[in-house]
């Protein structure tokens, strides 16, 4: 639900969000049921003959939303045939096989393990010169655009406080970019 008033003092309307919070008792039980709501969004878009549009983030944590993924794929028989998805990061630049990619992170994690199509898992190159970047990243948004946009978007909260590798002093409106990693974050 998503409250609004009139700020008599500015005349720009100001919006209140009720967001649906669930507090867990640990990681894995909150894995656990992020995965379930991931799981039911999969089939009820295979239902419907639909591709399932996730984003996916990397770091810490999700790992053990993946494994559980995994786990759903391999001993329920959780598809990924319908899913197309677009991971927030990429370091820069990195190699895909590079120890610290994470091409590399969500084969190993994820792709590797389920029957995600390989052209429809998309983590963003690292490979790029600098004079590629913006034009890429433009086409990124593109094709999330033309699939309708992101279904579910997994996020994580880094060391430093940033939400999806969205440093302090990030726009609320940019989109996939460059961006200088704070030393906490490179650690």
């Amino acid at each position: 639900m998503i409250k609004s008033i009139i700020d008599k003092a500015t005349g720009f309307e100001k919006r209140f969000e009720n967001i649906n919070t669930v507090v867990f008792e640990n990681s894995i039980d909150a894995s656990k049921a992020v995965a379930r709501e991931i799981a039911t969004l999969i089939k009820s878009k295979q239902e419907n003959n639909e591709s399932c549009i996730l984003g996916l983030a990397t770091g810490s944590s999700p790992k053990g939303l993946y494994a559980e993924l995994v786990r759903l794929h391999k001993e329920e028989g959780l598809s990924f045939k319908n899913v197309i998805s677009f991971n927030l990061d990429e370091y820069y630049p990195m190699e895909p096989n590079s120890i610290n990619s994470y091409v590399r992170f969500m084969k190993e994690l994820l792709f590797d393990h389920v029957d995600i199509l390989p052209e429809n898992a998309h983590v963003p190159d690292g490979l790029l010169t600098k004079q590629q970047i913006a034009d890429y990243c433009h086409d990124y948004e593109a094709k999330i655009e033309a699939l309708g946009g992101i279904d579910l978007q997994i996020l994580g909260i880094g060391g430093n406080g940033h939400i999806g590798f969205n440093e302090s002093g990030s726009l609320q409106n940019s989109k996939t970019r460059l961006v200088a990693l704070d030393h906490i974050t490179r650690v």
